[in-house]
């Protein structure tokens, strides 16, 4: 597999921001750098944000967020409707700078534009159905009802891997709620951070939107940690590792703001005696292998009955020796033709040095741990891309779950440990410190409901025959323990997003107390 030019990258990626309503980025002097991980070089240079900047875009958030809840919930969805629209128009482009800026393959890339029109069509539905309840009173001549109230400022801040789709998550719904939205991408992906604000733009000036409703800020932990301190901001949104989580919950706890945690995941598919082989080969080699192992949902424990361990170790190394990897962009040809898959490539790069690091650091503790590398561990494709991170997924089987293991390693490895009974298997899933998602592949129906029971996986998504990796938009996503206990997407997660309130109407000439009080 071959890695493009990067004078042809850069090139075509000015001219697909370009399509997408950004224009002009300077590639050199100040501000922040643009790079891709398809190559590792650098794409543009973008405005960094001060702390007071921060303020003042929060200021001008607050303000338009005093406008935006007096509209009507089903109006406020129009706008959540003309950004689906834009988003279908210009899925090509924004599934391709996804692909040059996270190193996703195409599919994936076009993927997350995907799950970006599906929030949005989920969220324009919700406009019309912000449900509160009518409330039987003990009262006679009394009403009680609960309604749900726009909450102020949503930040969010956003992780590389999916550098669109959580912030459409948390934005659709924010919108749809009446809320203004100030969103802090990664420092990773800013190219495509800057389309989507342009896009939602673009939808704004369509409905008359209120200017400010959704903003950018742009930098490092300062910027992040002025936009977590203003007390203006209700709600921080906040997906990353665990590190980054512990951080920002005690600086929000501290002004009683309000807090949406989407953490570490230390996903784990345990494997029973009667499962279909050849569908958990296929539902573990994407889960664990898929965007080059860099999802919060990746596969990276496998917990295989002893008896079928050898067998299935064998199915998945002859899978991984045959995947493609390289770069996920064909560049040149007609417009816009970045992003169309390099022919059979499954695998991209890793996002940085730093990411290869902690892969071979990782690697190495696990063998010092009595792990046996048994298929991958290497960097491949250097001398065509000598600052980009191209690496084979590792698999490796491990004789206990070791401390390396019950970390979670944002790269391609999969370790795989054995058991004897059932209770031990579930025993060893929980373990770990993570909650996010998990699976089991078993055609055994007793142990397929004893997984997804509250005696089961511990984790906030539990599958049956499915890998862990590849949530579709209709159901709360999010997790337990260090995952932080958020939800977003579907479900009830729009309440998140706004505030409660109890309200007793007395129609009565009379003024009875609750709990038959007496006062007078």
């Amino acid at each position: 597999m071959t890695v493009p030019a990067h004078d042809e990258l850069v090139t075509e990626t000015a001219a697909i921001l370009s399509r997408l309503g950004v224009h002009d980025l300077p590639r050199t002097g100040a501000g922040l750098i643009a790079r891709s991980p398809v190559t590792g070089g650098e794409l543009a240079r973008v405005h960094a944000h001060t702390a007071a900047e921060v303020a003042d875009i929060v200021g001008a958030a607050s303000e338009a967020f005093r406008q935006w809840r007096a509209v009507p919930g089903p109006v406020r969805g129009q706008l959540v409707r003309e950004l689906g629209e834009l988003l279908r128009e210009h899925k090509a482009d924004l599934g391709a700078l996804v692909s040059i800026e996270a190193g996703k393959i195409r599919s994936e890339g076009l993927g997350e534009v995907q799950e970006m029109i599906d929030i949005c069509d989920l969220a324009v539905g919700q406009s019309r159905q912000l449900f509160g309840l009518t409330i039987a009173s003990e009262r006679p001549g009394h009403r009680m009802m609960e309604q749900w109230h726009p909450l102020g400022v949503v930040g969010v801040i956003s992780a590389f891997n999916f550098p669109v789709a959580v912030w459409s998550w948390n934005a659709a719904l924010a919108f749809v709620c009446g809320d203004a939205v100030v969103w802090k991408p990664s420092e990773k992906t800013l190219l495509t951070a800057l389309a989507c604000q342009a896009l939602l733009a673009e939808a704004a000036r369509r409905v008359g939107a209120p200017e400010g409703l959704s903003a950018l800020v742009l930098g490092g932990a300062e910027v992040g940690e002025a936009l977590v301190d203003d007390p203006r901001v209700a709600l921080i949104s906040a997906t990353g590792s665990t590190r980054m989580g512990k951080a920002v919950a005690p600086r929000v706890a501290a002004r009683f703001g309000r807090l949406l945690l989407e953490l570490g995941g230390n996903n784990a598919a345990v494997v029973a005696p009667s499962a279909d082989l050849d569908l958990a080969v296929r539902g573990i080699v994407f889960s664990a292998a898929g965007t080059a192992g860099q999802r919060c949902t990746t596969l990276r424990r496998v917990i295989v009955h002893e008896s079928i361990a050898d067998d299935l170790v064998a199915r998945i190394k002859a899978a991984y020796e045959t995947l493609p990897i390289g770069s996920p962009l064909a560049i040149g040809g007609t417009p816009g033709s970045a992003g169309v898959a390099a022919e059979g490539v499954l695998v991209g790069p890793l996002i940085d040095q730093a990411s290869y690091e902690g892969y071979v650091a990782a690697l190495d503790k696990a063998q010092a741990n009595g792990g046996t590398l048994v298929a991958g561990g290497a960097r491949v494709l250097a001398d065509q891309a000598p600052d980009a991170y191209y690496v084979q997924p590792a698999l490796v089987r491990m004789p206990t779950q070791s401390e390396i293991v019950r970390a979670e390693t944002f790269a391609p490895i999969l370790y795989v440990m054995t058991y004897a009974d059932f209770d031990e298997a579930l025993a060893m899933h929980n373990e770990v410190p993570q909650g996010l998602s998990s699976s089991i592949f078993t055609l055994n129906l007793r142990e397929a409901e004893q997984f997804i029971s509250a005696a089961g996986s511990d984790c906030g998504i539990a599958n049956v025959n499915i890998g862990p990796s590849g949530a579709e938009i209709g159901g709360a996503f999010g997790g337990e323990k260090e995952t932080g206990g958020g939800r977003e997407s579907g479900s009830d997660a729009w309440k998140a997003y706004m505030r409660r309130a109890t309200n007793t109407v007395n129609y009565s000439t009379d003024l009875p107390l609750a709990q038959g009080v007496q006062f007078g």
